[in-house]
């Protein structure tokens, strides 16, 4: 927040004391409140006057609906749990290794149905009792859980597993055919996975293996506290291990490690890098907070020679921003880093950078996803430095003279033939970067916001993977958003032609049966497949499901799916290279009108109902669409036009359909459910034709189901339906057919005290009557 903003003034009157912190990427707005709403207001309220209009996703299918439209496939365990950490997909081989708990699986990636190979690879007995005796969980943390699978070669894969807390790797052999090929761990090559994999099966960390180094940044102690960003492995000839310089002042603090990428900066090998992405505690003065770091390194980094021995010498960081602009300069910060993802382009030096961020406020909760550009992210550290002359002392810019050669450039015999390592560099550069790893400029995102946000909702985003997706006007990048509650959000950001961009929710996905935490999260653009771990399983998701969103072009048109078109018959897989003259796609506006010839209001499904006079009535009618807005229309019997449903005491619209409390004899008539979206488009989704039978005519009883021995006073089954139908409209549950369900069998329990009478055949007497009205949908009696 800059001096001179809207809000100072308001501050100022109140006593409150405001500073700003202008360093070193660092720059925070602080606060000290005696009236702690007024931060509510200010950076919260304000900055995101506009955000709050969030989109809601198109479409919401459960798991039951992916099973049943053939889109995705579970690998369970067969114990307690898989706590899928870590997932190796090797398409080149057609292979697909997860590391569980205890066990790493040999999976067909193709179908994930097909029986597994299994290794067992438990921790040792006395490393579990010790767990246990420190105080650890047993299920949840004393066991050995795989979190680190590479390959190493063509025929060995390199693992690593937390070892109840004594963390442990070793060499796996893997080669031949899937079913039939070898697939053993190597007992000779177990060795100590300090520095390689952490202790606490839960806790966030990185590792990459590149060219037979292992790169990983993690805690190196039991209680997690000394974290580090290392290096181990490599040839024979050529193995340094180096590491982080152990310094809370200035390198690493209480870091938690979210990805690392090798990344080549040239075409000199020789520059060739490691960047790393984690988020670290930051001290300024007695203030705490925490912040997102890119990182890197040189891959030819040996450590210096005298000074930073086995330490990098070219380490740099800068801080990773995303946040909202708000009034007067006050942003809403996403401080806490999640998840990275990195889109490759067609030049391999410069995919973009995703990430996913929450807020680190206890008052205000919230998830975010920024851009970032490779060329942004090296321009940061080709910019000026950060200094800081003491741990009470604020990071500001260093003025002073830099040393040659610029500290954080590779050693190089292109760029300097007398530097051939680095530990040629001199004592100065050395001495340099060990106080100087922070770069002073932050690195902003690509649009100087969020390209998507979520507020006021009961989960947490939390990991990320993309597809560019090319459509009928251009490519599309399609993201697929993991979640802390178990959920996929299937998410497109479109750019409009006045260069404003708008969020799209295509869909929200449940993969699991029973939802928990996604744990990791793998993208095959190839096999156009999504791979889910979580504690449950394994789960591969198909990229689309084309086939659900309807049978019209209008609604596959809606839908907005860079992955969808209409191809003159049925809502497909777009292919760019198809002939097909008759497909049909709208991402960016997505309307039907100028795209489909199916548009006229004559469709939808039809159906005949039947009601009873004075008596309730339901006509259910529930879009595909979430973004869809229901208005019905009713043609009456002997009128010349239809007329619009209007809302009153008797006559309650619901968003599940049209709740009639009492029918009068001119409510017999035609009812049509209209669904409008998007751009003021508008198809019919159902006819009802709904027929009245005068009161009393049903032979003077009315009937509570099917069956004639069970019967109840006249009148006595139309005020009990009346109250249920109270209850839909402020059912938190998905359908009708669930709500009755759940109202019908939870009456149960206090029927059997009625023993074996007319009481107990109650509920089953219902719940054979909904069994009916499913096989028949076309005749419901009331």
């Amino acid at each position: 927040m800059k001096t001179g903003s809207a809000l100072e003034p308001e501050l100022r009157s109140h006593g409150e004391r405001l500073s700003w912190i202008p360093a070193g990427g660092q720059g925070r707005f602080r606060l000290s409140l005696a009236k702690p709403w007024l931060l509510l207001v200010g950076i919260v309220v304000l900055p995101y006057g506009e955000s709050l209009k969030q989109s809601v996703p198109r479409v919401t299918l459960s798991y039951k609906d992916l099973v049943h439209g053939g889109s995705v496939s579970v690998f369970l365990s067969p114990v307690d749990g898989l706590h899928s950490h870590s997932v190796l997909l090797d398409e080149e081989r057609g292979r697909l290794l997860l590391g569980a708990r205890d066990s790493i699986y040999l999976l067909d990636p193709d179908n994930l149905n097909r029986a597994p190979r299994a290794i067992s690879w438990p921790a040792t007995k006395d490393r579990v009792e010790m767990c246990k005796l420190a105080g650890k969980n047993m299920n949840l943390e004393c066991a050995n859980f795989v979190r680190v699978l590479h390959n190493y070669n063509r025929t060995h894969v390199y693992g690593c597993g937390t070892g109840a807390f004594h963390p442990m790797c070793v060499f796996i052999e893997v080669s031949g055919r899937r079913e039939d090929g070898v697939f053993q761990v190597l007992s000779g090559t177990v060795e100590s996975g300090r520095l390689k994999c952490p202790y606490d099966p839960w806790q966030p960390f990185t590792s990459v293996l590149t060219d037979q180094f292992l790169y990983v940044g993690t805690a190196s102690d039991f209680l997690g506290k000394d974290t580090a960003f290392t290096r181990s492995l490599g040839p024979p000839h050529d193995q340094h291990y180096i590491r982080t310089d152990i310094s809370e002042d200035y390198w690493i603090n209480e870091a938690r490690f979210i990805s690392a990428h090798p990344v080549s900066d040239t075409y000199n090998p020789d520059d060739d890098k490691i960047y790393f992405f984690f988020r670290e505690a930051s001290r300024e003065g007695n203030d705490k907070s925490v912040l997102s770091r890119v990182a890197r390194i040189c891959k030819n980094d040996i450590g210096g020679l005298r000074s930073l021995t086995n330490k990098w010498t070219t380490f740099l960081k800068a801080r990773l921003v995303c946040s909202i602009p708000g009034p007067g300069g006050v942003d809403t910060h996403f401080d806490e880093l999640q998840d990275i993802f990195l889109l490759p382009t067609r030049d391999e030096k410069n995919p973009v950078v995703y990430g996913v961020f929450k807020t680190s406020s206890s008052v205000f909760l919230g998830s975010a996803v920024c851009v970032y550009s490779m060329a942004d992210i090296r321009a940061v550290f080709n910019g000026p430095y950060a200094h800081k002359e003491g741990p009470d002392h604020r990071w500001v810019e260093y003025e002073g003279r830099i040393p040659y050669p610029r500290p954080g450039t590779c050693p190089s015999k292109t760029y300097d033939p007398r530097i051939k390592s680095t530990q040629d560099f001199s004592d100065e550069v050395v001495s340099f970067i060990r106080f100087h790893p922070l770069m002073f400029h932050p690195v902003k995102p690509l649009t100087g916001r969020p390209v998507f946000t979520r507020v006021r909702v009961d989960y947490t985003l939390t990991h990320i993977v993309v597809d560019r997706v090319m459509a009928e006007d251009g490519p599309y990048e399609v993201m697929f958003l993991g979640t802390d509650a178990g959920s996929i959000l299937k998410v497109v950001s479109i750019t409009q032609d006045n260069w404003s961009t708008e969020e799209v929710i295509l869909e929200e996905l449940q993969v699991f049966q029973n939802p928990s935490a996604i744990l990791s999260m793998q993208i095959s653009s190839k096999q156009q497949q999504l791979f889910v771990g979580s504690a449950a399983g394994l789960a591969q998701v198909s990229l689309s499901r084309c086939h659900l969103y309807g049978h019209m072009c209008a609604e596959c048109c809606l839908a907005r799916d860079p992955y969808c078109a209409w191809d003159g018959h049925t809502c497909s897989r777009y292919v760019p290279a198809s002939k097909r003259r008759a497909r049909r796609q709208d991402i960016k506006h997505g309307d039907p009108s100028s795209q489909c010839w199916d548009t006229d209001d004559r469709g939808g499904e039809e159906k005949i109902m039947f009601g009873v006079v004075n008596n309730s009535t339901f006509l259910e009618c529930l879009p595909k669409s979430q973004l869809a807005t229901i208005r019905w229309f009713i043609h009456r019997q002997g009128g010349e036009h239809r007329e619009e449903v209007r809302p009153d005491d008797r006559v309650v619209l619901t968003e599940r359909g049209l709740l009639i409390r009492s029918l009068h004899p001119g409510d017999a008539g035609v009812y049509v459910c209209v669904a409008q979206e998007h751009t003021h488009f508008t198809h019919t989704l159902l006819r009802l034709t709904l027929r009245l039978i005068p009161f009393g005519h049903l032979d003077g009883r009315p009937r509570l189901s099917e069956d004639p021995s069970v019967e109840a006073r006249p009148g006595a089954e139309s005020r009990q339906r009346y109250k249920d139908y109270l209850r839909v409209m402020s059912s938190p549950i998905s359908s009708l057919e669930e709500y009755c369900n759940s109202l019908w069998l939870e009456k149960r329990p206090a029927n059997r005290k009625a023993g074996k009478g007319q009481g107990a055949v109650l509920g089953a007497g219902k719940w054979k009557h909904i069994q009916e009205l499913k096989k028949n949908r076309n005749r419901r009696h009331h």
